[in-house]
C-alpha cells in the first residue's frame, strides 16, 4: 500500500520537476557555463576556460552597480512593506463585501503591462508633466523639479509595479491570525503601538517574509523601469546585463554579472528561510 502511494507521488511530482530541470535548472547551468568562457569580438565564445570575466564582474565599478542594485531593491522591499501592513490592515477589518472589492483594486493593476505604468509615470514625473503642472498651478513651486531620471523615479516605480505583492500575503497572514490575541491585549490595556509589535507581527512574520521574497527578488534584477525611469546615477545590475547581451553582445562577461546577482538572490532567500524559522512552524500553517 505504501508503495503504491509513493508511486503515485512520485508520477504526480514528475511533470513539474521535469517542467522546472528543463526552463530553470537547464538555463541556469548554460549561464554558470558560459560564464567561464571567453568571448569574441564578434560577440561568439571560444571553448576555453577562463576566470576573467569573474575578476571584471569584481571591479569596484560593477561591485558599486551590484550594491546599488541590492541597496534599491532593499529600500523598494521597506517602503513596500510599510505601505502593505495598514493597507491589508485596512482590507482585513473592512467587511466582506468590502473585501472583495479592495482586493480587487490592489490586485486589477497589476495585471497591467510594465512598459504602460512606465510611460504614465513618466508623464506624471517629466518637467511638464501632471504633477509639476499641479504644484506650479498651485504655487507651491517657482520653476519645474527635476523628478524623472533619478533614482527616486526609479524607486516609485518599482514599490508601484511590486507593492501587490507584499498586500496579498500580509492579508493572508493577518486573515489567518488568531485575532482573539489582539481582543486580550487590548482588553488587558496595551496600545495600538504594542498590539501591533508584539501581537500582530509575531503572527505575521510568515506573510512578511513571502512579501519581501517576492518584492526583493525581481526588484534585484529588474532593467525595464531603471531604463525607463532611471539615470546614469540609477544604472541597476538588470540594465548592465541586458546591455551586456544586447549592444555589446558580450555573453560570458553577462553570464558571470548574473552568476552574483544570483548568489545575492541566494543570500536574501537564505535570510527569508531565518525569519521564516524565527517565525515558528506554526506560523506558515
Amino acid at each position: 500500500m505504501r508503495r503504491g502511494r509513493d508511486w503515485l507521488l512520485a508520477w504526480t511530482a514528475a511533470p513539474g520537476l521535469t517542467y522546472l530541470g528543463i526552463f530553470f535548472l537547464v538555463p541556469m547551468l548554460l549561464v554558470v557555463v558560459f560564464s567561464v568562457l571567453e568571448g569574441t569580438p564578434d560577440g561568439g565564445v571560444r571553448p576555453s576556460l577562463t576566470l576573467d570575466n569573474y575578476r571584471r564582474a569584481l571591479d569596484p565599478l560593477y561591485l558599486r552597480i551590484l550594491a546599488r542594485s541590492a541597496w534599491l531593491a532593499l529600500l523598494t522591499t521597506g517602503v513596500s512593506l510599510a505601505l502593505a501592513y495598514p493597507t491589508a490592515w485596512a482590507i482585513r477589518t473592512g467587511s466582506p463585501r468590502r473585501r472583495g472589492l479592495l482586493l480587487a483594486l490592489v490586485v486589477i493593476p497589476s495585471w497591467m503591462n510594465l512598459l504602460i505604468k512606465n510611460y504614465a509615470w513618466i508623464v506624471i514625473l517629466r518637467r511638464e508633466g501632471v504633477l509639476n503642472t499641479a504644484l506650479g498651478s498651485l504655487g507651491l513651486i517657482d520653476e519645474p523639479l527635476s523628478l524623472l531620471f533619478a533614482p527616486s523615479a526609479v524607486l516609485i516605480g518599482l514599490v508601484h509595479t511590486y507593492l501587490p505583492f507584499m498586500v496579498l500575503p500580509l492579508y493572508v497572514a493577518l486573515d489567518r491570525m488568531d485575532w482573539s490575541l489582539v481582543e486580550a491585549a487590548r482588553d488587558l490595556g496595551a496600545g495600538r503601538a504594542a498590539v501591533f509589535m508584539r501581537v500582530v507581527v509575531p503572527q505575521t512574520l510568515a506573510g512578511v517574509a513571502v512579501g519581501c521574497t517576492l518584492v526583493f527578488i525581481p526588484t534585484l534584477g529588474a532593467f525595464v523601469t531603471p531604463d525607463m525611469l532611471g539615470g546614469p546615477d540609477s544604472l541597476m545590475v538588470g540594465t548592465l546585463i541586458e546591455n551586456q547581451l544586447l549592444q555589446v553582445r558580450n555573453w560570458p562577461f553577462a553570464s558571470a554579472l548574473a552568476v552574483l546577482l544570483m548568489a545575492v538572490a541566494a543570500a536574501a532567500l537564505a535570510a527569508v528561510r531565518r525569519l521564516q524559522g524565527a517565525a515558528g512552524p506554526g506560523a506558515l500553517a
